[in-house]
């Protein structure tokens, strides 16, 4: 902070040398060393005076004061921005001269120039908005979940590219060991869907929760084992489902008293 300030020092070259107060306003030649010397020849005069008053040996253990140590410095009393970086605001509403002076650019009459909210968004003075008119995406039937992906497809040729040996187990979990998936964010929920594209030479023990037509027969037809995985349980109510078991329960005895009389 003190060479930021550039405080006086107690030496008397020192103190000959001090320059005048620095114009400097951003200008990158103020910083040249010299600038100084330069425009102020007189700065370096009572250096000179100084040292014909000192004996030589002192003259001679005393540092010589070199250009370079004029140069202009930053300080507090001249940091400033560059000429023409600042602009000053447009002034309204202070006369003529000013270029925004009687309706400061609003107009003289009308709902925009009042104060206050003005017009809303989209208004178009009472006829039929622009996002009224033209047509809506009326998105996917039943909703837009309803075009999301319910399972992660796995088809028979890329399982037949595994390598499966006769009787291992095909799963979710063996296909990513594999490789062959790799579910990310959504579709690391879902399950396992087995597809009829390609043929299985294998016999193999495939676990999914849902097979296509196409699959199921291609798979029975090689002497594949299937099992359906079940899904996850829809939750229900502890009341609601106190009821429907009472309901199951009912209609079982009603069946079980016809098959009697029968």
């Amino acid at each position: 902070m003190a060479a930021l300030l550039s405080l006086p020092s107690a030496n008397p070259a020192t103190a000959a040398l001090r320059l005048p107060f620095s114009q400097f306003k951003g200008d990158v030649r103020h910083l040249r060393p010299g600038y100084y010397l330069s425009r102020y020849p007189s700065a370096a005069a009572p250096s000179l005076r100084l040292a014909q008053r000192r004996p030589a040996s002192a003259a001679a253990s005393a540092p010589a004061a070199s250009s370079s140590s004029l140069a202009c410095r930053f300080r507090l009393d001249n940091l400033a921005p560059q000429p023409g970086s600042r602009k000053k605001g447009n002034r309204k509403g202070r006369g003529y001269g000013a270029g925004q002076g009687g309706s400061c650019g609003f107009g003289m009459r009308g709902q925009k120039s009042r104060s206050g909210p003005g017009v809303r968004k989209g208004f178009e003075g009472g006829q039929m908005p622009l996002y009224r008119r033209i047509p809506k995406l009326r998105g996917i039937a039943g909703g837009m979940h309803a075009g999301l992906p319910k399972f992660v497809p796995v088809n028979l040729k890329d399982i037949e590219t595994c390598g499966f040996q006769e009787g291992d187990e095909v799963s979710l979990e063996s296909l990513k060991a594999k490789g062959l998936i790799n579910p990310s964010g959504r579709e690391r929920s879902l399950p396992l869907k087995i597809l009829g594209d390609g043929v299985l030479s294998v016999k193999l023990n495939i676990k999914a929760r849902a097979f296509s037509a196409a699959a199921k027969e291609k798979l029975e037809a090689a002497g594949c084992l299937l099992t359906v995985l079940p899904g996850r349980k829809k939750w229900i109510k502890p009341s609601v489902a106190k009821n429907l078991a009472r309901v199951e329960e009912y209609f079982a005895k009603k069946k079980a008293a016809a098959a009697a009389a029968a």
